[in-house]
Protein backbone atom coordinates (compact mmCIF):
# COMPACT_ATOMS: atom_id res chain seq x y z
CA UNK A 1 0.00 0.00 0.00
CA UNK A 2 1.22 3.12 -0.89
CA UNK A 3 0.73 6.26 1.45
CA UNK A 4 -0.88 9.74 0.50
CA UNK A 5 1.39 12.02 2.08
CA UNK A 6 0.29 15.40 1.01
CA UNK A 7 -2.77 17.20 -1.27
CA UNK A 8 -3.09 20.44 -2.19
CA UNK A 9 -6.16 21.75 -5.10
CA UNK A 10 -3.96 23.45 -7.84
CA UNK A 11 -6.86 24.34 -10.08
CA UNK A 12 -10.70 23.13 -10.48
CA UNK A 13 -10.51 19.53 -10.91
CA UNK A 14 -6.51 19.70 -10.99
CA UNK A 15 -4.80 18.53 -7.71
CA UNK A 16 -1.37 17.55 -6.95
CA UNK A 17 -0.46 14.66 -4.17
CA UNK A 18 2.70 12.93 -2.81
CA UNK A 19 2.88 9.49 -2.28
CA UNK A 20 5.50 7.71 -0.51
CA UNK A 21 6.57 5.47 -3.02
CA UNK A 22 10.71 4.91 -1.93
CA UNK A 23 11.48 2.16 -5.06
CA UNK A 24 10.01 4.38 -7.83
CA UNK A 25 11.58 7.52 -6.16
CA UNK A 26 15.08 6.04 -6.63
CA UNK A 27 14.59 5.55 -10.03
CA UNK A 28 12.36 8.01 -11.11
CA UNK A 29 13.72 9.83 -15.03
CA UNK A 30 11.92 12.51 -16.26
CA UNK A 31 9.37 11.55 -19.12
CA UNK A 32 8.59 7.80 -16.93
CA UNK A 33 5.37 7.63 -15.26
CA UNK A 34 3.13 5.11 -13.03
CA UNK A 35 0.21 3.28 -13.18
CA UNK A 36 -2.10 3.40 -10.11
CA UNK A 37 -4.58 0.86 -8.96
CA UNK A 38 -6.59 2.17 -6.05
CA UNK A 39 -8.10 -0.86 -5.07
CA UNK A 40 -8.85 -4.28 -6.21
CA UNK A 41 -11.91 -3.28 -7.85
CA UNK A 42 -10.40 -0.29 -9.61
CA UNK A 43 -9.01 0.06 -12.94
CA UNK A 44 -5.14 1.02 -13.91
CA UNK A 45 -4.59 4.58 -14.54
CA UNK A 46 -1.20 5.91 -16.21
CA UNK A 47 0.47 9.25 -14.18
CA UNK A 48 3.37 11.24 -15.33
CA UNK A 49 6.02 11.69 -12.80
CA UNK A 50 6.24 15.24 -11.85
CA UNK A 51 8.85 15.33 -9.18
CA UNK A 52 10.38 12.72 -6.83
CA UNK A 53 12.83 12.69 -4.10
CA UNK A 54 15.10 9.58 -3.50
CA UNK A 55 16.22 10.67 -0.16
CA UNK A 56 13.05 11.04 1.65
CA UNK A 57 11.02 8.14 -1.04
CA UNK A 58 8.46 10.19 -2.63
CA UNK A 59 6.86 10.96 -5.68
CA UNK A 60 4.50 13.66 -6.59
CA UNK A 61 1.74 13.52 -9.41
CA UNK A 62 -0.51 16.49 -10.69
CA UNK A 63 -3.71 14.92 -12.12
CA UNK A 64 -7.07 16.61 -13.70
CA UNK A 65 -10.40 14.75 -12.57
CA UNK A 66 -11.94 13.92 -15.83
CA UNK A 67 -12.85 10.26 -15.53
CA UNK A 68 -14.12 7.46 -12.73
CA UNK A 69 -10.40 7.23 -10.76
CA UNK A 70 -9.68 10.44 -10.92
CA UNK A 71 -12.52 11.68 -9.36
CA UNK A 72 -11.63 8.86 -6.92
CA UNK A 73 -8.40 9.22 -6.43
CA UNK A 74 -8.90 13.41 -6.03
CA UNK A 75 -11.54 12.63 -2.70
CA UNK A 76 -8.08 10.94 -0.94
CA UNK A 77 -6.82 12.89 1.59
CA UNK A 78 -3.49 12.48 3.73
CA UNK A 79 -3.27 9.26 5.43
CA UNK A 80 -5.24 7.44 3.07
CA UNK A 81 -3.63 4.46 0.69
CA UNK A 82 -3.24 3.69 -3.02
CA UNK A 83 -3.45 -0.22 -3.22
CA UNK A 84 -0.40 -0.31 -6.36
CA UNK A 85 1.86 2.15 -7.55
CA UNK A 86 3.72 0.20 -10.11
CA UNK A 87 6.97 2.29 -12.01
CA UNK A 88 8.85 3.89 -13.02
CA UNK A 89 7.50 2.76 -16.26
CA UNK A 90 8.32 3.89 -19.82
CA UNK A 91 11.48 5.09 -21.22
CA UNK A 92 13.16 8.44 -20.18
CA UNK A 93 12.80 11.75 -22.12
CA UNK A 94 16.35 11.73 -23.80
CA UNK A 95 18.27 14.45 -22.36
CA UNK A 96 21.05 15.80 -23.66
CA UNK A 97 23.09 19.20 -24.45
CA UNK A 98 21.36 20.22 -27.46
CA UNK A 99 22.18 24.06 -27.11
CA UNK A 100 18.48 25.67 -26.68
CA UNK A 101 15.79 23.66 -26.06
CA UNK A 102 12.46 24.70 -25.86
CA UNK A 103 9.47 23.06 -23.93
CA UNK A 104 5.80 23.38 -25.18
CA UNK A 105 3.36 22.53 -22.70
CA UNK A 106 -0.87 22.93 -22.60
CA UNK A 107 -2.71 22.17 -19.42
CA UNK A 108 -1.88 19.29 -17.22
CA UNK A 109 0.74 18.45 -19.82
CA UNK A 110 2.71 21.21 -17.60
CA UNK A 111 3.88 18.32 -15.18
CA UNK A 112 5.54 16.23 -17.77
CA UNK A 113 7.19 19.46 -19.56
CA UNK A 114 8.50 20.87 -15.54
CA UNK A 115 9.87 17.27 -15.25
CA UNK A 116 11.51 17.85 -18.55
CA UNK A 117 12.86 21.47 -18.29
CA UNK A 118 14.53 20.68 -15.05
CA UNK A 119 16.41 17.74 -16.35
CA UNK A 120 17.46 19.43 -19.88
CA UNK A 121 18.51 22.72 -17.74
CA UNK A 122 20.60 20.49 -15.31
CA UNK A 123 21.82 18.81 -18.64
CA UNK A 124 23.45 22.39 -19.60
CA UNK A 125 20.75 23.75 -22.09
CA UNK A 126 18.93 27.31 -22.08
CA UNK A 127 15.57 25.96 -21.68
CA UNK A 128 12.59 28.31 -22.99
CA UNK A 129 8.98 26.99 -21.47
CA UNK A 130 5.80 27.65 -23.36
CA UNK A 131 2.83 26.99 -21.29
CA UNK A 132 -0.84 27.17 -22.38
CA UNK A 133 -3.56 27.19 -20.69
CA UNK A 134 -7.94 27.61 -20.84
CA UNK A 135 -7.89 30.57 -18.87
CA UNK A 136 -6.27 32.29 -15.63
CA UNK A 137 -8.29 30.15 -12.98
CA UNK A 138 -6.17 27.08 -14.83
CA UNK A 139 -2.78 28.19 -14.83
CA UNK A 140 -0.55 25.88 -12.72
CA UNK A 141 3.16 25.51 -12.11
CA UNK A 142 4.16 28.92 -12.48
CA UNK A 143 6.30 29.90 -10.21
CA UNK A 144 8.19 26.00 -10.20
CA UNK A 145 8.68 26.87 -14.33
CA UNK A 146 10.28 30.22 -13.55
CA UNK A 147 12.67 28.73 -11.17
CA UNK A 148 14.61 26.54 -13.61
CA UNK A 149 13.66 28.48 -17.36
CA UNK A 150 15.87 31.02 -18.82
CA UNK A 151 12.42 32.01 -20.70
CA UNK A 152 9.14 31.60 -19.70
CA UNK A 153 5.93 32.32 -21.67
CA UNK A 154 2.52 31.78 -20.65
CA UNK A 155 -0.74 31.78 -22.61
CA UNK A 156 -4.23 31.72 -22.51
CA UNK A 157 -6.64 30.54 -24.88
CA UNK A 158 -8.95 33.62 -23.32
CA UNK A 159 -6.18 36.21 -22.77
CA UNK A 160 -7.66 36.40 -19.13
CA UNK A 161 -3.77 35.80 -18.18
CA UNK A 162 -0.46 37.10 -19.95
CA UNK A 163 -1.74 37.25 -23.46
CA UNK A 164 -4.59 35.66 -25.80
CA UNK A 165 -3.43 32.77 -28.19
CA UNK A 166 -2.60 29.24 -27.81
CA UNK A 167 1.02 27.72 -27.55
CA UNK A 168 1.22 27.20 -30.76
CA UNK A 169 1.11 31.22 -31.77
CA UNK A 170 3.70 31.44 -28.81
CA UNK A 171 5.62 29.46 -30.71
CA UNK A 172 5.75 30.35 -33.84
CA UNK A 173 5.94 34.14 -33.09
CA UNK A 174 9.32 32.91 -31.37
CA UNK A 175 10.92 31.28 -34.22
CA UNK A 176 9.57 34.01 -36.44
CA UNK A 177 11.58 36.88 -34.06
CA UNK A 178 14.65 34.64 -34.61
CA UNK A 179 14.12 33.17 -31.18
CA UNK A 180 16.80 29.71 -31.19
CA UNK A 181 15.60 26.07 -30.84
CA UNK A 182 17.72 23.59 -31.09
CA UNK A 183 15.34 20.95 -29.53
CA UNK A 184 11.86 21.13 -29.07
CA UNK A 185 9.95 18.88 -26.59
CA UNK A 186 5.81 18.99 -26.48
CA UNK A 187 3.50 17.51 -24.63
CA UNK A 188 -0.53 18.17 -23.81
CA UNK A 189 -3.45 18.05 -25.99
CA UNK A 190 -2.77 15.79 -29.35
CA UNK A 191 -4.23 18.86 -31.66
CA UNK A 192 -1.36 20.93 -29.80
CA UNK A 193 1.42 19.11 -30.29
CA UNK A 194 0.00 17.72 -33.84
CA UNK A 195 0.23 21.67 -34.77
CA UNK A 196 3.79 22.15 -33.30
CA UNK A 197 5.23 19.50 -35.01
CA UNK A 198 4.04 21.04 -37.99
CA UNK A 199 5.63 24.22 -36.93
CA UNK A 200 9.14 22.78 -36.09
CA UNK A 201 8.92 20.98 -39.18
CA UNK A 202 8.99 23.86 -41.61
CA UNK A 203 12.26 24.81 -39.06
CA UNK A 204 14.07 21.43 -39.17
CA UNK A 205 13.81 21.72 -35.43
CA UNK A 206 14.05 18.22 -34.25
CA UNK A 207 11.14 17.67 -32.05
CA UNK A 208 9.62 14.95 -29.38
CA UNK A 209 6.44 14.63 -28.31
CA UNK A 210 5.01 13.08 -24.94
CA UNK A 211 1.81 10.67 -26.18
CA UNK A 212 -0.90 9.79 -24.21
CA UNK A 213 -2.79 6.91 -25.75
CA UNK A 214 -5.54 5.03 -23.82
CA UNK A 215 -3.26 2.54 -21.78
CA UNK A 216 -3.88 -0.64 -19.42
CA UNK A 217 -0.56 -2.82 -17.87
CA UNK A 218 2.01 -0.61 -18.66
CA UNK A 219 4.64 -3.20 -20.08
CA UNK A 220 3.47 -3.47 -23.73
CA UNK A 221 1.97 -6.45 -23.03
CA UNK A 222 -2.22 -5.21 -23.68
CA UNK A 223 -1.36 -3.40 -26.95
CA UNK A 224 -3.95 -0.66 -25.97
CA UNK A 225 -1.69 1.72 -26.22
CA UNK A 226 -0.27 1.22 -30.27
CA UNK A 227 0.39 4.03 -32.03
CA UNK A 228 1.58 4.38 -35.51
CA UNK A 229 4.87 6.44 -35.84
CA UNK A 230 7.13 6.38 -39.70
CA UNK A 231 3.82 3.94 -40.37
CA UNK A 232 5.43 1.26 -37.58
CA UNK A 233 2.97 0.10 -34.75
CA UNK A 234 4.69 0.80 -31.81
CA UNK A 235 3.36 1.02 -27.92
CA UNK A 236 3.57 4.01 -26.04
CA UNK A 237 4.34 2.16 -22.59
CA UNK A 238 7.37 0.20 -23.82
CA UNK A 239 8.74 2.17 -26.75
CA UNK A 240 7.59 5.51 -25.39
CA UNK A 241 6.45 7.62 -24.50
CA UNK A 242 8.15 9.89 -26.21
CA UNK A 243 8.61 9.38 -30.27
CA UNK A 244 9.77 11.72 -32.86
CA UNK A 245 6.76 14.46 -33.74
CA UNK A 246 7.70 14.34 -37.14
CA UNK A 247 6.49 10.97 -37.55
CA UNK A 248 3.36 10.57 -35.21
CA UNK A 249 -0.08 9.75 -36.88
CA UNK A 250 -1.87 12.38 -34.40
CA UNK A 251 -5.05 11.64 -36.29
CA UNK A 252 -5.28 8.84 -35.38
CA UNK A 253 -4.08 8.86 -32.39
CA UNK A 254 -7.10 11.40 -31.47
CA UNK A 255 -9.55 8.71 -32.91
CA UNK A 256 -8.01 6.07 -30.40
CA UNK A 257 -8.47 8.41 -27.61
CA UNK A 258 -12.07 8.72 -27.81
CA UNK A 259 -13.29 5.56 -28.49
CA UNK A 260 -14.09 4.23 -25.16
CA UNK A 261 -16.36 7.74 -23.68
CA UNK A 262 -19.73 6.26 -24.00
CA UNK A 263 -18.16 3.74 -21.32
CA UNK A 264 -16.15 6.39 -19.61
CA UNK A 265 -19.15 8.45 -19.17
CA UNK A 266 -21.24 5.58 -17.89
CA UNK A 267 -18.74 4.32 -15.24
CA UNK A 268 -18.32 8.28 -14.20
CA UNK A 269 -22.00 9.13 -14.10
CA UNK A 270 -22.43 5.47 -11.79
CA UNK A 271 -19.81 6.48 -9.60
CA UNK A 272 -21.36 10.43 -8.77
CA UNK A 273 -24.17 8.53 -8.30
CA UNK A 274 -22.92 6.76 -5.71
CA UNK A 275 -22.42 3.37 -7.83
CA UNK A 276 -19.22 1.19 -7.85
Amino acid sequence: MFEIMDKKVLAPNIKWIRVRAPIVARNAHAGQFVILRLHEKGERIPLTLFKWNEEEGYIELVFQEVGKTTYELGSYEPGDKIMDVVGPLGNPTPIQNYGTAVIVSGGVGAPIGYAVTRALKEAGNRVVSIIGFRSKEYVILEDEFKKISDELLITTDDGSYIRKGFTTDVLREYLENGGKADYVFTVGPVIMMKLISQITKEYGIKTDASLNPLMVDGTGMCGACRVTVGGEIKFACADGPDFDAHQVDFDELMSRLVEYRPEEKIALDKYMKGGC
